[in-house]
């Protein structure tokens, strides 16, 4: 609760705050079914239909509704942006804390973790998707192997200074094992910082996933999906600037969102930047 008042209090705290509950909003009634039109019927008579009362945000060429492709397609995107992120925090975490605390992997899982940061993110998932072929699942491996990196040098820094700590040597002059100390002592001082970084990088796995989608190797039709519905509008952009319109600015606004609510979470839960703004 003292962080959800922080976060209230915060300027960049309530506006992203209020845009990520919106957008978790709109993905759960997608998924639930929720919708103002079946995303996936086809009205045939209703091409292109521009945005009306009946149709809030026009209709594809295909006919069906884009406000209901909108929210089943955010309920897509995050889904695969919480699960990839969510195995690259828990791998991330393990080998972080694996480098740190045994120190004869430090070397070898580090030069791996710098092979991978090597190449740009999208290009990894690119790699990774197009060996093991598109689809939902696929980019949330991917994207997850993208990430994980990240997560193993936000761990394995702050990891290293807790483990020389005096805290970590009287746990083991009490007899306390290795497994106690890391997760009692190690991992629950690294909460913070990893919960800034997760809130980031949920809005970079959405970008790499709209990627994905965008260049056919993410979701596959005709599930919605962000970048799929950007994909299909690249030859109507004249005709049709709806189709294009709305899913950048649902992407662009929940990254945005995203980024948004981690600045404020680093504000609040870092010492250093709460003794600035104090």
């Amino acid at each position: 609760m003292r962080i959800l008042r922080a976060i209230f209090a915060h300027t960049s705290g309530r506006i992203g705050g209020a845009i990520v509950a919106l957008y978790l909003l709109l993905a759960v009634l997608g998924m639930l079914g929720l919708t103002p039109h079946n995303p996936l019927m086809q009205y045939r008579v209703d091409r292109l239909h521009a945005p009306d009362s009946a149709y809030w945000m026009g209709t594809d060429l295909f006919g069906r509704d884009v406000a209901s492709r909108l929210m089943t397609g955010i309920g897509q995107s995050f889904t695969v942006a919480f699960f990839s992120v969510a195995f690259a925090t828990l791998a991330g975490t393990i080998l972080g804390l694996a480098a740190a605390w045994f120190g004869r992997w430090d070397g070898l899982l580090m030069r791996i973790m710098d092979v991978l940061l090597a190449f740009p993110a999208i290009l990894l998932a690119l790699l990774i998707v197009t060996v093991a072929g598109p689809g939902t699942w696929t980019s949330i491996v991917a994207i997850a192997i993208v990430y994980t990196p990240i997560f193993t040098r936000v761990v394995r820094g702050p990891a290293l200074s807790l483990k020389a700590r005096e805290f970590v040597d009287a746990a083991r002059t009490f007899g306390s094992s290795s497994s106690y100390i890391l997760t009692r002592h190690l991992l629950l001082n690294l909460v913070a910082p990893l919960t800034v970084q997760v809130t980031l990088a949920l809005a970079w796995a959405l970008l790499t996933e709209a990627g994905l989608s965008f260049l056919g190797l993410g979701t596959q039709p005709p599930a919605a999906s962000l970048g799929l519905m950007l994909s299909d509008s690249r030859n109507l952009m004249e005709t049709a600037p709806w189709l294009m319109i709305f899913p950048g600015l649902a992407i662009m606004i929940s990254i945005l969102g995203f980024n948004l609510l981690g600045d404020a979470l680093r504000d609040i839960l870092d010492p250093k930047m709460r003794r600035s703004i104090a």
